[in-house]
């Protein structure tokens, strides 16, 4: 697995992604995550699913002020399958998430139990300058090209270009971990027109999005993905149809919503981002605050945590 991915501005980008986030704590059979409740409807009406997930949109911008100001420690197993789906191998990694002069990065400290050497380290420092510097040099291009771009600099997809690709529909009232969320299900459609190889997967993309209905922020996502995805032939990018994901957020020190679990079934490989064949299941743990400072420099990414007094009591 690759580099992070943060929650990003626009729910769809999300499903496409998530599933190479790697930000998380595998799951036990006792981590199971919190699944949707159908509740009765409430006598007040549903809200407009357009204007909802306009809000969505501009929610997640402020959260990722707030997103700045954390680190988390993540474990994730990935179970790799043979061409046959016989379990083939299994990887489990350790890293520490956090953002880096407005990029979110993955910082890998142990492998299969094992700590990375000083050596190992530093090699995953210079790997965090370049992608720092990188992620910094393509949004400095974007802005000079007037587009609007992800902390990695990658062109955004909003909510009004989603809805050209697909559209939300069947609205309904559920619990999640207690809250109120509003369930609604997305639809990419075949015959919309695409402007990018992004746009394609999102428009052959299904699945469902609980919207947190005090904060309307995302606080889960299902999906699959309705056909198989190939460029260059399958060499750069290999999604296969079926492929299942699902990704929740949980509200920590009543201020941000970060990932809270992740899981993948199938087999998917996009560039250098991720790749898997056979399953991921992933928990977030340890949220923290923190003050970073960095110098790019060879071998130099450094993280120095700071507490601050609403932060949860460190183990």
């Amino acid at each position: 697995m690759a580099a992070s991915i943060p929650i990003p501005r626009t729910t769809a980008l999300l499903i496409l992604l998530c599933i190479g986030a790697a930000t998380s704590r595998a799951q036990s059979p006792n981590d199971t995550p919190t699944q949707p409740t159908a509740i009765a409807p409430a006598d007040k009406p549903l809200p407009d699913i357009v204007a909802m997930m306009h809000d969505v949109e501009a929610n997640e911008r402020k959260s990722e002020k707030v997103a700045k100001e954390y680190i988390f420690h993540s474990v994730e197993i990935e179970q790799e399958e043979d061409s046959h789906g016989h379990l083939k191998k299994t990887t489990t990694t350790e890293s520490d998430h956090f953002w880096l002069k407005g990029v979110p990065v993955r910082k890998i400290v142990k492998k299969n139990g094992k700590a990375l050497t000083p050596d190992e380290l530093a090699k995953e420092d210079q790997r965090i300058d370049k992608e720092v510097a990188k992620a910094s040099e393509k949004r400095q291009k974007g802005d000079a090209e007037g587009k609007e771009t992800d902390p990695r600099g990658n062109e955004e997809i909003t909510v009004s270009r989603l809805l050209e690709l697909g559209a939300f529909t069947n609205p309904r009232r559920v619990q999640l971990n207690g809250r109120d969320t509003i369930a609604v299900d997305y639809t990419g459609d075949p015959k919309a027109k695409t402007r990018n190889r992004a746009e394609d997967v999102i428009r052959d993309m299904a699945g469902t999005a609980w919207i947190d209905e005090q904060d309307r922020v995302l606080a889960r996502v299902e999906g699959h993905f309705v056909n198989t995805f190939k460029i260059g032939g399958g060499l750069l990018v290999d999604i296969k149809k079926d492929t299942r994901f699902s990704m929740q957020q949980t509200k920590i020190n009543d201020e941000v919503w970060l990932p809270a679990n992740l899981a993948g079934e199938g087999s998917a490989r996009a560039f250098l981002f991720f790749s898997f064949n056979g399953s991921i299941r992933a928990v977030q743990s340890d949220y923290r605050k923190f003050r970073a400072t960095a110098t790019i420099l060879p071998g130099t990414a450094k993280v120095e945590t700071q507490p601050s007094p609403d932060s949860p009591p460190q183990p």
